[in-house]
Formats: C-alpha cells, sequence, structure tokens
C-alpha cells in the first residue's frame, strides 16, 4: 500500500484581534481531526493546515467555530468578514470621539466640586486631580474651568447627580454602539477559559463603568465610607474611540501590506474570449482548458500561459522577468499569463489556466509564504501565549498597591492604565506584517520566495554557488559539428538514432542535438524510442529500432563498457554517442553566457560574496563560462551527487551557502544548501527543490533580480528584528509607566485615555515600519 499522501488547505478565519486569538485558533486547529499541521497568520486572517490523504477542512472549520471565531474556505461565497470593517468603523471611531470629548466637558463641573486639595510628596496638587484617578481628565479640567466658566457658567451649575446621569446614559450607548464586539469577543473568550486582546479592554473599560455606574447609583454609600464618588465615564467612552481609531488604521495599513498579492490576483481576467467551432465565446477563467485558442486584444492582460498561434505584438514581460521593456511576440512564442499584450492582436494557444498558469502558481506561493511562520516569529508566539494572564496579574498587583498606598480612585485608575495600554498585538504582527510586504514586493520583482525561512536564511549566506547550463548560460546550446568516429554507421541513421533517445530528455544539450538532427535530416521520420531512461548530470540511454543507444558524456560511456575513441574538445561541450556498445559520433555545442550573467557576478562580487561555479559539463566548459562571467573558482565534470559533495563540504567549513540551479541535476544540491534558488524556466523538481525561485521565460530566465533578492531579504530581517524589538519593549516600556513604577522618583502617572492611545497606535507603527519595503527598489 502507498502511504498517505498530506494535503494543504487555506482557511479564511474571522474574529481575531490580536496574537492570542491567532494563539488559540491554531490550537483550535492542531486538534481538529485530520489535521497533522497549522499555520495561522494574523495580518491576512487567514490559516494553512495540512490534513491526512483523504480528510476534509469540515472537522477543522468547526474547531475553529466552536473556540469562537469564524472559518471558511476561500472560494466560499459566505467567506467570514471582519466585524470591524470599512467606512462604518472610521465612522463609529469619529463619533465615540466626538462622545468622549462631550463626556470630559460634562465631567468638568463633577472635577471641579468640593474636595480640598492635598499634599504630596511633589508639593501641592490642584483639588480636582486630588480627587481624580484620571491625570488628563484633571489636567482639562485645570486648564478647562475657567474657560467654561467664561463660555458656557450654566453648565458649571448643573447638579452633580443630573451630569452623572447623563454621562451613565450616553456612555452606555457608546459601549453598546462601538464596543459591542470588544464585549461580545471577550465574553466568548472567557466562556473558552481563554483570555485575548478583547479581554483587556473589556475589563478595563467594565471596571471603569462598574465603579462610576456604582458611584452614579449609590453616592451616599460611597461617602458613608469616605470614598470619593469619582466617575471614569470619559475614560470608557475615549479608551472605546481610541481602539476603534487603531483598528481602523491597522486595517488599512493591512490592505496596504497585503496589496501585491492583491494586484497580482487581480491581473487574470474572470472571462476570457475562446474560440469554439470557429466562433468567439466569452467564458470564465475557470471554463477555459488546454488547447483552447484565446483571443488578446491590444492593451489586455494575457490570461493564460500558452503559445502564440496567430498574431503578433509587442509583449510586457515584466510580471515575470522584471523587465519593463517589451518582448515581440509572433508565431511559436510563448506567453505567460498576466502579461500585457502593448500593441497587437494575439491567439493563443492555452498550455496552461488559472491555477496552474505562472501567474496562479506564482500567487499560489506568495500566499503560502505569508501564511508560513518565520524561525523569528517563534519567539514571539511564545511570548503572546502567556501575554494576556501575565498583564491580568500586574494589573491585579497595580491596584492592590495603589489601594494601600494612595485612594480607590488612584487605584482603579492605574489598574485600568494598565489593561488598556499592553498590546500584544504588535508581537503578534511584528514578523508576519515584514513577512507579508517583503514577500508582495518580492513577486513584483519577479522573485517568489517560498517559505518565510528562506528569507532568514539567504541573510546568512556568504558563499553564492551557480549552476552554469541555463542559469548562467542563455540555455540553449547549438550543435554547431557532428563529428563521425567510424564508417560503421551511416550518418543518416547516426543522426535518427541521436534524434530518437534524445528527444525524450528536456535538457538542453538534448534538445540542441534533436534541434541539429531534424535540421540535417531536411524534414525525414525521427523513429520514437522503444525504452528510455534519464541519467541526470550524466546523459540518457534508451532503445531505438531494436538498437541500444547512449548518450551523453565519456563518462557514462566508460561506465557502461563503451571503448572510448575519441576525447572533449577544450572549446566545445561534448555528446559523445554509442550504439550497440561502440563510439561512433560526437556533437560539438557552444552555449553563450547571459547577457546579465557578468553583471550579475559582479554585483554578488561587490557585495562581498564568494562566487563559484559547479557545473556537469565538462571542465574546460566551465572555465571558459567563468571567465566570460567573472567567476574565477569553477568545476566542471559533476554529477548530481558531486555537487551535493561539494556544497556539504562547503558547510563543513563553516560556510552558509546559496545554491542557484534549475535543472534535475541541480535538485539535491539546491535542497541540500542553506537556501536553494532556483530559476522559474527550470524543471519542475529544480523548482521545488529551491526555497527561492527567479521567475523568468525563455529569453530571460531572471538571474539579474538575485541581487535585489539578497537585499530585499537584509532589509526585510532589519525591519522584522526593528518591529519584535518595538513590540517587546514598548510593552516593557509602557506597562510599568502606566502601574506607576515611576511615580515616587518622577511624578509620572498615566491616564487611562492616554495609555488607549498608545495601544492603539504601537500596533499600527508595526505596520507602518513594515510598510517602508513597499518602496524597496531593486
Amino acid at each position: 500500500m502507498s502511504a498517505a499522501q498530506p494535503q494543504t488547505q487555506r482557511l479564511l478565519i474571522a474574529g481575531m484581534s490580536c496574537a492570542a486569538c491567532q494563539h488559540h485558533v491554531e490550537s483550535a486547529l492542531r486538534g481538529a481531526a485530520g489535521v497533522t499541521a497549522a499555520s495561522v497568520n494574523l495580518l491576512t486572517h487567514t490559516a494553512e493546515i495540512t490534513l491526512i490523504d483523504g480528510a476534509t477542512a469540515d472537522a477543522a472549520m468547526a474547531a475553529v467555530r466552536a473556540s469562537g471565531y469564524e472559518a471558511s474556505l476561500p472560494t466560499s461565497e459566505h467567506a467570514p468578514e471582519s466585524a470591524e470593517r470599512g467606512p462604518g468603523l472610521i465612522v463609529r471611531a469619529v463619533a465615540s470621539f466626538a462622545a468622549g470629548v462631550a463626556a470630559m466637558i460634562l465631567s468638568m463641573p463633577l472635577m471641579s466640586e468640593h474636595a480640598p486639595a492635598r499634599f504630596t510628596l511633589h508639593g501641592m496638587m490642584h483639588a480636582s486631580e486630588a480627587n481624580s484617578g484620571d491625570p488628563l481628565l484633571a489636567w482639562f479640567s485645570r486648564v478647562g474651568d475657567p474657560a467654561m466658566m467664561r463660555v458656557a457658567p450654566w453648565l458649571m451649575r448643573l447638579p452633580a447627580a443630573g451630569l452623572r446621569w447623563t454621562l451613565l446614559a450616553l456612555t452606555l450607548g457608546v459601549m453598546a454602539a462601538a464596543g459591542g464586539t470588544v464585549y461580545r469577543r471577550a465574553w466568548q473568550a472567557a466562556r473558552r477559559r481563554t483570555t485575548n486582546m478583547n479581554t483587556l479592554v473589556a475589563l478595563g473599560t467594565g471596571a471603569a463603568f462598574l465603579y462610576s455606574a456604582a458611584a452614579t447609583v449609590f453616592p451616599a454609600a460611597f461617602e458613608m465610607y469616605g470614598l470619593s464618588a469619582d466617575v471614569y465615564y470619559e475614560s470608557v467612552i475615549l479608551i472605546l474611540a481610541f481602539l476603534l481609531l487603531g483598528n481602523w488604521l491597522e486595517q488599512r495599513a493591512r490592505l496596504q501590506a497585503t496589496s501585491a498579492l492583491r494586484g497580482l490576483s487581480a491581473l487574470q481576467p474572470s472571462t476570457v474570449r475562446v474560440l469554439r467551432d470557429g466562433a468567439e465565446v466569452e467564458l470564465p477563467l475557470h471554463a477555459i482548458v488546454r488547447g483552447e485558442s484565446v483571443l488578446v486584444r491590444p492593451g489586455e492582460r494575457i490570461p493564460v500561459d500558452g503559445i502564440v498561434v496567430e498574431g503578433a505584438a509587442g509583449v510586457d514581460e515584466s510580471l515575470v522577468t522584471g523587465e519593463p521593456l517589451p518582448v515581440a511576440k509572433g508565431v511559436g512564442a510563448q506567453v505567460v499569463a498576466g502579461s500585457l499584450n502593448t500593441d497587437g492582436a494575439l491567439t493563443v494557444r492555452v498550455t496552461a489556466a488559472g491555477a496552474e498558469s505562472t501567474l496562479g502558481q506564482m500567487v499560489r506561493l506568495v500566499e503560502q509564504a505569508q501564511a508560513a511562520k518565520a524561525p523569528m516569529q517563534r519567539l514571539a508566539d511564545r511570548a503572546s501565549a502567556i501575554f494576556v494572564p501575565v498583564v491580568l496579574g500586574i494589573a491585579a498587583l497595580t491596584f492592590a498597591v495603589w489601594m494601600i498606598a494612595d485612594t480607590p480612585a488612584r487605584a482603579i485608575a492605574a489598574g485600568i492604565a494598565v489593561l488598556v495600554i499592553a498590546c500584544p498585538c504588535a508581537m503578534g504582527l511584528a514578523v508576519p506584517a515584514a513577512i507579508t510586504v517583503a514577500t508582495g514586493r518580492a513577486a513584483q520583482m519577479g522573485v517568489l520566495f517560498k517559505t518565510p525561512e528562506a528569507i532568514e536564511r539567504l541573510v546568512h549566506v556568504d558563499i553564492v554557488v551557480l549552476d552554469k547550463t541555463g542559469t548562467l548560460t542563455v540555455g540553449r546550446p547549438t550543435v554547431s559539428a557532428m563529428r563521425l568516429l567510424g564508417d560503421s554507421i551511416a550518418r543518416q541513421d547516426v543522426l535518427r538514432l541521436a534524434a530518437a533517445v534524445e528527444s525524450r530528455s528536456e535538457h538542453p544539450l538534448a534538445c540542441a542535438v534533436v534541434e541539429y538532427a531534424r535540421a540535417e535530416l531536411a524534414g525525414a521520420a525521427i523513429p520514437a524510442p522503444n525504452e528510455f531512461t534519464a541519467l541526470p548530470g550524466r546523459g540518457v540511454r534508451g532503445t531505438v529500432d531494436g538498437r541500444a543507444v547512449l548518450a551523453g558524456t565519456l563518462a557514462l560511456l566508460r561506465e557502461s563498457g563503451v571503448a572510448v575513441v575519441a576525447k572533449d574538445e577544450h572549446q566545445h561541450t561534448a555528446v559523445h554517442l554509442a550504439v550497440d556498445g561502440e563510439h561512433v559520433a560526437v556533437f560539438e555545442a557552444d552555449d553563450a553566457a547571459r547577457a546579465e550573467a557578468a553583471a550579475t557576478v559582479q554585483r554578488l562580487l561587490a557585495m562581498g560574496y564568494e562566487v563559484e561555479m559547479l557545473t556537469g559539463d565538462t571542465s574546460a566548459a566551465a572555465e571558459r563560462v567563468g571567465r566570460a562571467v567573472g567567476i574565477e573558482n569553477t568545476r566542471g565534470g559533476l554529477l548530481p551527487a558531486a555537487k551535493l559533495a561539494a556544497i556539504v563540504n562547503l558547510q563543513r567549513y563553516g560556510h552558509h551557502v546559496a545554491m542557484v540551479g534549475d535543472g534535475i541535476n541541480d535538485a539535491a544540491a539546491l535542497a541540500q544548501a542553506d537556501c536553494g534558488i532556483a530559476m522559474g524556466s527550470g524543471t519542475d523538481i529544480a523548482v521545488a527543490a529551491g526555497g527561492v525561485v527567479l521567475m523568468g521565460t525563455a529569453a530571460h530566465n531572471g538571474l539579474a533580480a538575485l541581487p535585489a533578492a539578497i537585499r530585499l531579504s537584509r532589509r526585510t530581517v532589519v525591519v522584522m528584528r526593528q518591529n519584535l524589538m518595538w513590540a517587546v519593549g514598548y510593552n516593557l516600556l509602557a506597562i510599568p509607566l502606566a502601574a506607576g513604577v515611576f511615580y515616587p522618583a518622577y511624578g509620572i502617572l498615566l491616564s487611562p485615555v492616554v495609555a488607549s492611545a498608545a495601544m492603539a497606535l504601537s500596533s499600527v507603527s508595526v505596520l507602518a515600519n513594515s510598510l517602508r519595503l513597499r518602496g524597496f527598489r531593486a
């Protein structure tokens, strides 16, 4: 029986507000039946789960819903949406701010009531400040009292009881309209015996409201026990207002951070014009099948990967090559989905559409990279998991200490400030925000980071190892001559047999032999091989018309027992042919270095990297190309195992290696390297083995983007570290500040309102710092 194959599934998650929510959703997913791994992205509100063979996402989605959040498939018509969305969010924030200002104005007469000033360690305190635990409101009252006496003296004469009841009604209205989501999510978390950011805000505002309501309803009871019947209604309202404002700013930053991925997705049109039965029909993209012909007018995006069968046009392929100049496309040329037809009408035969197209694969790889977690995020995740309970403990301790040292009003204000200033969101967003922006920006440059780990690994690289054929060279060598090594087989038969066995190989040298043979045979039929085996790094073996044919390196011929009668030419790359155990011919081929190869190598050297070449081609051919592009250290004649051993040997000496390749024979080395970089124009197995993919086409393999990819990875890691330092540093400073630790020495107390503003802006600052990566220039 074959082993069960795991499969990945992407889910949309709604209801998360902080890193603690992210942790709870991940725990729920990992405990679901059929799920073997799960990763949740707080920034994009998505989850990537791995399911055992045959399992569906139903159990996983049910587990998410049971934990108090919403989940759906990306294709669902009822994808979950955030409760904090769009214009309604900013409207509620503005309305809450207006209500908060009104509450502060109405609170000023209450602040000016009777209580005498009291002496402190730092001198005489204003009377209103002595009665209030909120320094901001005390300052507002002190500044505003004289002005209000001049502008609205009637306000200062209103009865205190009436003002308190008015503030109570106003606060209840704001809590219901603006804070309903916060309290609902906090209650859901409490029912699950968990905590999150909403827990902190709900407890802080709830405590302030309950104390204020008690002082409003039972003021006599407070006076009986010598307590001041202070109210904190304005703090409750403004805390919620700042929370809504922060959510709105954060939402805008999230949209900007994910704009690159949405931009990629938008490059594929939803409908396509197809030729069916000689008529032009408009169909949805998902209905297009391979082999059909689609029409692309000037100025339109090409919707599919395909081959031009009619027409000519200039096509902007900067999506995959990074080059802005249009490329001339005529009959027989390949085009990729998402590229722009600048000036001509084209008819394109479909080779891949939708998710299977180049653009579809790019979108999928970017989504996977954004959903995965970077190693740097693991520490933040561990801290976030215990963050809220720790803050609750600190708030309780703060309240207890201030109750002993000062008044209940001061204790309540300090406890509330601790609760609302703490921000696990910043820690949860620090790394994924940078990863999301960076992977999106990289994709716009034609670079795909398949995992966040690849970004971190690329930063530590000190040696860049490059394959030759198809990476440094054009990858389309041409055969300049064929030499017969005897007269036992006619020239025409040699060409037929060589073309037959090489026609099944995807290696550039094999393609060159086939093209040369077809030109020489002038249209004569080429038989199909009866048997065929590809021998990576060495050549091919097959049976054609009952004859055993071997094509490849001299080493392959020798190990197969063939008596070699010719040597490799130093100025050429050679393909040797043996038929029925006899060495019969040599094909001499040349592969020119790519135009961008020399400049890329020079940039890498200027950046301080060692650059080496490993190739399966001859040492002489490797040296020739090395001289052309500026690489001194070259090694040729390497089989895949030897390439792998060379990478291992470099790592054994303490080097961190980036391997760049495009062929089957590079796959093992790509997988072994600290960072494998595959050419997007290469084989599927090479792309699968690499952690980074340099997108390209047959004309432009994307190698020029390599230095920019390295620079972007460096910049991204710097931003990730800055974000983490800010997130951790903010909480390490803000929480003691809110608790009043600095009050004895410096007289600093933090208002709950100011604390809520700091909390709201902390995660926004992390996102804003990450958004700087959008301006990265290649």
